[in-house]
């Protein structure tokens, strides 16, 4: 098992970010007591403990701390960041503008931060790392189509940077653009084909979209949802995320479907798109299969155990709660 600095701290759930930030001193007192650090340069450059793992723990400690709220600790590790790789370093300057952003206090010195960023891409338009921290930046004060705007020079110049593409799709989304949304996660998915959480991040901008649908093109859109869910679970046996839109998905396609024989669709809409629609027999077998994974999950993860206790207790309430509504709906 890694060291719990290698893993960096992620944005849904905090307690990783606590965990690391109250093992920050003693790692920062391990690193600077070692009996190295007191000889001069460059000699301590040839026996200190060089490693990747090192700097990667700076990193996910200096990141753990903002989180937090320890600015004094952020810095720190950012100090050594700094020590090591330069002023200059493109990693490092998107990290000095991040802690310049969290320990901003006001409006005026967030737009301090982003005369900087501008500075620096004056200079060399070439450093993506300091173009994300913008558009982050200009999305976070409310700037959502200039952020646009930015990331597409980005995934321009770089249309292999994954990161970019996904953070574009879920910029396009928040703006109703389902139609790029999706497009930009086709190419997330061409870079990273095995991106189980991209499968079904697609699968629900697929579903929102079949909201706005009727007849035919809602059917295709659902069938095509359905199928996206199916390969992240597929990738992935136990995603939530995954086998709870498959539960969603394959809920409101039974509805359709069902119409559909009933004879409430024209016969150009039972045509839904170059794939034949699936049948309702394959439909109630995914939908039977979600919903007992899910009650697998949810039972299992509610008790804690072990290899079942990497979910957050948001995801397994939802989880529970689209369970326990489809058993009020059998009992009406």
């Amino acid at each position: 098992m890694p060291p719990p600095y290698l893993t960096a701290p992620t944005s849904s759930d905090p307690r990783p970010a606590l965990s690391l930030f109250a093992q920050a001193p003693s790692f920062l007192s391990s690193q600077t007591s070692s009996w190295w650090s007191s000889l001069p340069y460059p000699l301590s450059l040839f026996l200190n403990t060089e490693s990747q793992e090192k700097w990667a723990s700076y990193e996910n400690l200096f990141l753990a701390c903002l989180r937090t709220g320890d600015h004094e600790t952020a810095y720190a590790c950012l100090e050594s960041l700094t020590d090591r790789f330069g002023k200059t370093n493109d990693h490092v300057l998107a990290l000095q503008g991040l802690y310049q952003e969290a320990t901003a206090q006001n409006t005026e010195e967030l737009e301090e931060v982003m005369k900087a960023y501008d500075e620096v891409l004056k200079d060399d338009p070439t450093i993506f790392s300091v173009r994300k921290r913008r558009a982050a930046l200009l999305r976070s004060v409310g700037k959502s189509a200039e952020a646009i705007a930015d990331l597409t020079v980005l995934v321009d110049a770089s249309p292999t940077d994954a990161e970019a593409w996904a953070e574009l799709a879920d910029l396009h989304l928040s703006q109703g653009n389902c139609e790029q949304a999706f497009y930009c996660l086709e190419e997330v998915l061409l870079v990273m084909p095995h991106a189980w959480n991209m499968h079904a991040r697609l699968g629900e901008v697929v579903y929102m979209s079949a909201q706005k649908m009727d007849g035919g093109d809602q059917m295709k859109a659902l069938a095509e949802s359905m199928r996206r869910f199916c390969r992240s679970i597929e990738l992935c046996d136990g995603y939530l995320r995954g086998y709870y839109g498959l539960r969603l998905t394959t809920g409101r396609l039974l509805e359709v479907l069902q119409g559909a024989k009933k004879g409430q669709l024209t016969a150009s809409d039972s045509l839904a798109g170059d794939l034949a629609p699936p049948s309702i027999g394959t439909v109630k077998k995914l939908n039977e299969l979600a919903t007992s994974k899910l009650a697998e999950i949810v039972r299992r993860g509610t008790a804690g155990e072990k290899g079942w206790d990497g979910y957050s207790e948001a995801e397994l309430k939802a989880a529970r709660e689209l369970i326990d509504s489809d058993t009020q709906k059998i009992q009406r």
